[in-house]
């Protein structure tokens, strides 16, 4: 069964800015993204076509007409925003590409055009330093007919991109890699990583995109014969790229009010750090009605919901421990008066704004109201008063 958004929840996930949008205001995404394009055209030669869509789209055109299985974990509303039983927020770009495809239809000559799908797309996802609800993603599809595009084409797409976004006069040495994967709407799947320094020293590979050849099956979803129409398709997060770009280290600055922040946030030149606000902890001990609520995107997601305009003060949620009843001290299970299919799960919060420090009172108010919006149980251990 899916949970639908509440009206309240939908219009504040279409009130947010999307930072790739320029009708909405500068941003250094903005000039990542367009040297992504530039890139791209210079490598190809051909026309580039961008499309802003609207996020809300047909459940079909999200999943079922880009291959995804009926039984797909990611249509569950763990991860996915419903809005209806056949519309949804989409859980990304490439939601647009059936219809892009149906347009096709008609084309009866020679065709070869690089399709930009940039904007927000909407997920119940963990909340750390590189993660957040609503990321930006770009899709790029260079669609072809009356000639064949194949794995060297797709080769010179991924060089294209990583220099892009870190072009080699500016980050020396910078390696990449392709590693086979499997998508539902492309051939030939590949998931491309970098190779960045971490602050300690050390080294670690970090997804920068997914790609592959568009799938025959859907091209022929779209009527399109695979015979004579053949297509690249890549999507990739452009919150974590503008981050690799300018070296931050926390996404929330990407929206940051912090006027030394956003002023950073018009070019693509190294971010210099701002000193941050202090963060405080609090751990909260939870009584949830199964293992299956101890999942760090559904607590993420009703944490975030729950703190609403607030919610980016919150920097980390983390799941320290699951505990089911069986395996506590009776004196626990006693003063918690837990249920035998119940499990205590020590949750921690990391607050962090960005603009202010927190005072204790503040930080126990918040943490309050996240530990209402995610116990269970029937005792609560409120600490605000």
């Amino acid at each position: 069964m899916k949970n639908y958004l509440s009206l309240t929840e939908l219009n504040s996930a279409l009130a947010l800015r999307d930072l790739t949008d320029p009708g909405a205001g500068a941003h250094a995404m903005q000039r990542l993204l367009a040297d992504v394009v530039t890139a791209l055209q210079r490598c190809w030669d051909i026309p580039t076509e961008t499309h802003r869509l609207n996020p809300l789209v047909a459940t079909a055109d999200n999943y079922d007409r880009l291959g995804y299985a009926p039984g797909d974990v990611t249509r569950d509303s763990r991860y996915s925003r419903h809005v209806s039983p056949t519309v949804m927020l989409r859980s990304h770009t490439s939601a647009g590409i059936p219809a892009l495809l149906d347009s096709l239809r008609g084309e009866q000559g020679r065709y070869d055009r690089l399709h930009v799908l940039p904007g927000l797309v909407y997920r119940r996802d963990a909340i750390d330093r590189t993660h957040v609800g609503a990321p930006h993603q770009v899709d790029l599809w260079r669609i072809k007919a009356r000639g064949l595009l194949g794995p060297a084409d797709l080769q010179a797409m991924m060089a294209a991109v990583v220099e892009a976004v870190l072009p080699a006069a500016e980050h020396p040495g910078v390696q990449w890699r392709a590693t086979p994967a499997t998508h539902s709407y492309t051939a030939a799947g590949r998931q491309l990583d970098v190779l960045v320094a971490l602050p300690d020293g050390r080294s670690e590979w970090l997804e920068l995109a997914e790609c592959g050849l568009v799938a025959a099956p859907v091209l022929r979803s779209a009527g399109l014969d695979p015979r004579r129409w053949a297509g690249l398709a890549l999507g990739m997060g452009l919150d974590r790229a503008l981050m690799l770009r300018k070296g931050m280290d926390d996404i929330r600055l990407l929206r940051s009010e912090n006027p030394e922040i956003q002023a950073q946030l018009l070019d693509l030149a190294p971010y210099r750090p701002v000193s941050l606000m202090p963060a405080v902890r609090r751990d909260l001990s939870l009584v949830l009605t199964g293992p299956a609520e101890a999942d760090v995107e559904l607590l993420g997601d009703r944490a975030r919901s729950a703190l609403g305009t607030e919610a980016d003060v919150l920097a980390a949620l983390e799941i320290k421990a699951v505990t089911p009843t069986a395996e506590l001290p009776p004196a626990a299970v006693d003063r918690l008066r837990m249920g035998p299919g119940d499990v205590n799960v020590l949750l921690r919060l990391v607050l962090q704004p960005l603009d202010r420090t927190l005072t204790d009172e503040q930080a126990n108010r918040l943490r309050d109201r996240v530990y209402v919006a995610l116990h269970r149980g029937k005792v609560q251990e409120l600490i605000a008063g």
